[in-house]
């Protein structure tokens, strides 16, 4: 019987698109309490660096219209306490392809961190995020130079075997340039977007109210620029997409699908609704009959 959800992201194939993104479903566990996570098709794990890490000072979390702005800092337990206790309390409990998330100040960071996950068995995407920033050139984030994210990629591809996605921040100019400089650099996938810088001040206290002042803003009021940068990625890059921003129903999986992903990933509606991802999964067979779509694959980038 043909799977109408299936999906591939290169050679890795998913029973269907919907992904929770990195840092909002945590390692698993916890909504592995839930319901049963094996319904999605994979899971980003929290974003790992190489050493462990405290995270920001509090408050990490500001609510805003139609989303929220968090500062949380990269909170994690370090890339060999993740090997060593994270994944195999997952691999318990879920039991289809993981993509796991890595973050780093400085090349080194990536590599070291890339290449001890590449020998994760269940991992079968290692996502690249270069939000960050490159410590050793001023902190200006990797991800808003063609030239260094080319080099991140470059690095990262030299030492795993497995596929890597590169996902990309919008705080950019011209995100299509940094897109094609990955993928000339031997990326094999991208996922976009990351959260958008934004603040909220306390005006009753004349004070911002995140603790770094400045934070990523995420929730449904970005979809549409999300949307819009997927697309133009899309028609420059010959690499499969894992869209994200904003989504949140199993229309909006849709139309990310329709622009040119070929996944979905979904973030502060897990922080909103917990059983989100459950939800839009449920409804999406629905939706796709209301709208006379046979496979979810027939739609990857109709729109071009």
């Amino acid at each position: 019987m043909v799977n109408r959800l299936s999906t591939h992201l290169g050679n890795v194939c998913l029973d269907n698109p919907v992904i929770p993104a990195s840092g909002t479903f945590g390692f698993g566990l916890e909504m592995a309490e839930i319901y049963d996570i094996n319904l999605l098709g994979s899971i980003s794990i929290k974003g790992t660096t190489r050493e462990a890490r405290y995270g920001n000072p509090l408050p990490r979390i500001a609510e805003a219209t139609s989303g929220i702005l968090n500062s949380v800092g990269l909170q994690n337990p370090g890339v060999d306490a993740v090997i060593a206790e994270e994944l195999p309390k997952l691999r318990q409990v879920f039991h289809k392809p993981i993509i796991s998330n890595i973050s780093g100040f400085s090349i080194e960071d990536y590599t070291e961190a890339c290449q001890k996950m590449n020998g994760e068995e269940q991992v079968e995407i290692i996502e690249v995020n270069v939000s960050c920033p490159n410590v050793h050139h001023g902190g200006m984030a990797f991800g808003t130079s063609p030239d260094m994210a080319a080099r991140v990629t470059k690095a990262v591809k030299e030492v795993t075997t497995k596929p890597v996605f590169i996902k990309l921040s919008p705080n950019v100019t011209d995100i299509v340039s940094i897109a094609k400089a990955c993928e000339e650099a031997g990326a094999d996938g991208l996922t976009l977007v990351n959260t958008f810088l934004g603040m909220r001040i306390d005006i009753t206290r004349r004070q911002p109210i995140l603790a770094q002042k400045v934070g990523g803003y995420s929730g449904p009021a970005i979809f549409p620029i999300a949307l819009r940068m997927v697309w133009q990625v899309a028609q420059a890059c010959h690499i499969p997409i894992i869209g994200c921003g904003g989504v949140s129903t199993a229309e909006d999986v849709i139309e990310m699908m329709m622009a040119g992903a070929s996944a979905v990933q979904v973030g502060s509606e897990n922080l909103r609704e917990p059983y989100a991802c459950k939800n839009i999964i449920d409804h999406l067979l629905p939706t796709m009959d209301a709208l006379h779509i046979d496979r979810l694959e027939d739609i990857i980038g109709i729109i071009h």
